[in-house]
């Protein structure tokens, strides 16, 4: 296998860079570098060197032996003093060194899930810890990453598997005289795995809005003060303002983070009957988007609520407090009211990802339908007799490998290449 190298850390001048080097030949690289390798797992100050002997920097090395690195390979780290010039040099170093080579987007992480180091699912959160924005999302990404999903699936995998070997036993003494019923243990284990993997589909809506953000939209009749709000929420000119009607015509986003949460907040245009084909066109759209966020903000002034429907959620305000001096209105120019406006909506989306679930892929649904499909019908042929046993192993069976594709360990070769395109190199 070819050993690997890249700068782990953030491309570009820095206080530090890391180059990370993963492979059988990483310790040799270091000591071609350094001369004497440090201790596995402990930091050692070393000069590095190039070919000539001339210093390239003086850094931090840690070494890493075979199955206690993050690849589950011997890993080397050079820990330098960030600057471009040293980045560059040492880098060139290495290309120089035969059997090294520069790691492809997303390889290192890559050799991990081929050593057994991390599950597929654990990949996926990777590349969420990754990205995330918000506290959410980090606590979400941080949980999944931990093998919280894998470590569920695994546990219902072991209790089909013992489902499927009481079937096939009963199966293979069937010409003798076995007196044991096991279809009550059976029925037991996949009703229990069924419930569960119910409970993870449920949770997925939530768990996926954490994942990939909240939609609060903003509506209200033309001049009432919405791309003024939009611009006081997100502390700069997002939107255009004027006191002539109609001037938003397009949704304008604005990515928020609201109490660890990820929002975008959706300026629309206002809503009125108009004949301008084009404040038409912006008007469905702002109606279109607007029904499919997960709140909504409806701003009225002395005119009174646009005709729009309003659900139970809807967020109702009186804006220009500043101008009309209610009290319990809200005021984008003096900042009257967004603090609370802020706070209720953080509160009424944190109510909607009670009881986030840990699975959050369009994959992950799909192996969990598969898998619950599966167990629904192998418990229809248990209940047929014992003549339908062979079909109901294979059914469970079949859940058992949707579970497996699921984290990783059968039939997902193909959806490896998207996956790790995602990824930086480095990772």
């Amino acid at each position: 296998m070819d050993t690997i190298f890249a700068l782990a850390s953030a491309p570009g001048k820095a206080g530090v860079a890391v180059i990370r080097i993963s492979g059988p030949l990483s310790w040799e690289a270091v000591r071609l570098l350094v001369g004497v390798i440090p201790q596995p797992r402990q930091s050692t100050l070393r000069k590095l060197r190039d070919p000539d002997g001339e210093i390239l920097d003086e850094a931090l090395v840690l070494v890493f032996d075979q199955g206690a690195s993050f690849t589950g390979e011997r890993v080397a780290e050079l820990h330098l003093h960030g600057s471009i010039a040293i980045q560059r040099a040492v880098l060139r170093v290495l290309e120089g060194i035969a059997g090294l080579r520069m790691a492809e987007a997303g390889e290192f992480t890559r050799r991990a899930l081929e050593n057994d180091c991390l599950d597929l699912t654990q990949v996926e959160a990777l590349s969420d810890l990754i990205e995330a924005e918000t506290e959410s999302q980090r606590i979400q990404a941080l949980r999944v990453f931990s093998g919280a999903l894998g470590k569920r699936i695994e546990s219902w995998r072991r209790m089909l598997i013992e489902a499927a070997a009481l079937l096939e036993a009963t199966i293979d003494f069937a010409d003798e005289e076995v007196p044991v019923d096991v279809t009550g243990d059976v029925l037991a284990r996949i009703t229990a795995v069924i419930s569960a993997v119910g409970r993870e589909i449920d949770g997925m809506n939530a768990a996926e809005r954490i994942r990939t953000g909240f939609e609060v939209a903003i509506l209200g009749a033309p001049n009432v003060g919405k791309s003024s709000l939009l611009n006081a929420l997100a502390g700069r000119d997002a939107a255009i303002t004027s006191d002539i009607a109609g001037t938003t015509r397009d949704v304008i986003e604005v990515r928020m983070d609201i109490q660890g949460l990820p929002v975008t907040l959706l300026d629309t245009a206002g809503l009125r009957e108009t004949q301008d084909p084009i404040e038409k066109i912006g008007i469905s759209r702002a109606l279109q988007r607007a029904s499919l966020s997960d709140l909504r903000v409806v701003l009225v002034d002395e005119h009174g609520i646009p005709d729009v429907p309003l659900g139970d959620s809807d967020l109702i305000l009186t804006t220009k407090a500043d101008l009309t001096g209610d009290a319990a209105g809200i005021s984008a120019y003096t900042g009257q009211g967004l603090d609370h406006l802020l706070s209720e909506i953080g509160h009424r989306l944190s109510a909607i990802i009670q009881g986030a679930g840990l699975a959050t892929r369009e994959r992950h649904r799909v192996a969990f339908f598969d898998g619950r499909e599966s167990l629904e019908r192998s418990i229809q042929l248990l209940n047929r007799g014992p003549g339908f046993y062979d079909l109901a192993a294979e059914e469970i069976r079949a859940a058992i490998r949707a579970l497996e594709i699921l984290v990783g360990r059968i039939d997902v070769e193909n959806l490896l290449d998207e996956i790790f395109s995602t990824f930086c190199i480095g990772k």
